[in-house]
């Protein structure tokens, strides 16, 4: 902020610029960083991720903890055999966020044989890898999958009897 601009501030006004100034800084110093750890593709997923959220009547449903204690849930809404919708929702980081993310992009138009051979090494693939402490969360997302898919399954099999 030029100083012309300081000058015809109350106190209060310019604390609340140095303040404005302090974050902006903390962000661009953490934004740096992430770069230098996470590919683009990761950071795009992890802040703007797709599908969030839950389906009103899910076709199959799953929620598993990680050993890390991130959560994902994700809802499948399938038709004539195809996934035509699928959300989550995570309590975990970044990471956990952008795989989720991966996966639910990945297994749309799928049939359920072709979504169950959705595995780890393709969202890691996708996102151009992961970190060593971060690549749990890609078999989280995928190990939550395959469980909605397993509850899709027993419930049409319940259906079908």
């Amino acid at each position: 902020m030029d100083n012309r601009k300081r000058e015809g501030m109350n106190i209060e006004e310019r604390e609340f610029a140095d303040l404005d100034e302090l974050v902006g800084s903390i962000e661009e110093t953490i934004r740096k960083e992430e770069r230098e750890i996470y590919t683009e593709r990761t950071l795009a997923e992890a802040y703007n991720p797709k599908n969030v959220g839950e389906l009103d009547n899910p076709d199959g449903t799953a929620r598993v903890t990680g050993p890390c204690g991130d959560t994902v849930q994700i809802h499948l809404q399938v038709e004539d055999g195809r996934i035509v919708d699928s959300k989550f929702i995570t309590d975990g980081c970044g990471a956990s966020a952008a795989c989720g993310s991966v996966v639910t992009e990945l297994i749309r138009g799928k049939t359920i044989e072709e979504a169950i051979e959705v595995g780890d090494r393709d969202v890691l693939s996708i996102l151009g890898g992961l970190p060593e402490e971060n690549i749990h969360c890609a078999l989280l997302a995928v190990n939550t999958l395959k469980a909605a898919l397993e509850d899709y399954k027993n419930i049409n099999k319940k259906e079908g009897e």
